[in-house]
């Protein structure tokens, strides 16, 4: 068996979107888009919409969408809610589309749309999603949504979690060093995760903001079997 490319990006700033247009891009925002649009579809969600830009956002609004928007976490006036995973309840978001507008993830995932496919990871679907990527028998690169174009380290923990249970499939093979650097990395925060992550620039400015009570199920595993996969401008589920 030909075995598969495995690479990692750790932030927008280094993709370079030439060479992967055969390529499943994953897409992974921990704290907190990746993990509320995966909550979202395990909740019912039907579509979400994601847009880069605010005034795209508002202009969503003003047709009638339910939409959920922030900007460095905060939530934006005129949005119903912002990018908590907790916002995205059954009651709220079941059978609805949401438009989706954040400071990182949405951003990125319109700027991976010349790959193959785009999808959206986190610790909550790992397990299904791993599963999943295999199936596909695709080239895989693991993109980081970072922080305003810098490296972080909760999304790189993340992508070197899925990176280490992909390569012990014996289906891919990898020579880039951010994957091996990404895996390095879980191998040390994997024994105590919560523990790590107190490190994370992210996890004090949401603390600062009052904005952390989600971190830890964000960093929980296996909540949902939802592939969120992007399909003609919206993300749906893939099973």
């Amino acid at each position: 068996m030909n075995k598969r490319n495995l690479e990692t990006c750790f932030s927008p700033a280094l993709f370079e979107a030439e060479g992967h247009a055969n390529s499943i891009i994953v897409i992974i925002d921990v704290l907190r888009a990746s993990s509320a649009i995966c909550t979202a579809f395990a909740n019912g969600a039907f579509s979400i919409i994601p847009v880069g830009e605010v005034a795209e956002a508002m202009d969503y609004k003003s047709k009638g969408y339910l939409v959920a928007a922030e900007r460095d976490g905060y939530v934006l006036d005129f949005a119903d809610f912002g990018n908590s995973p907790f916002n995205f309840t059954k009651e709220k978001v079941n059978g609805k589309t949401i438009v989706y507008s954040t400071t990182n993830g949405t951003g990125i995932i319109n700027l991976s749309l010349s790959a193959y496919m785009t999808v959206i990871g986190s610790f909550l679907n790992i397990g299904a999603l791993t599963k999943w990527l295999i199936k596909q028998d695709r080239d895989i690169l693991l993109l980081c949504a970072g922080w305003k174009n810098r490296f972080n380290i909760e999304d790189t923990v993340c992508a070197g979690a899925i990176a280490d249970i992909l390569m012990r499939s014996k289906c891919y093979t990898t020579i880039c060093d951010s994957t091996l650097v990404a895996m390095d990395l879980w191998s040390i925060a994997s024994p105590d995760l919560p523990g790590y992550i107190e490190k994370a620039a992210q996890r004090t400015r949401l603390r600062d903001k009052n904005l952390d009570d989600c971190i830890e199920f964000c960093l929980s595993t296996d909540f949902t079997d939802k592939i969120p996969v992007m399909k003609n401008g919206a993300l749906i589920a893939d099973l």
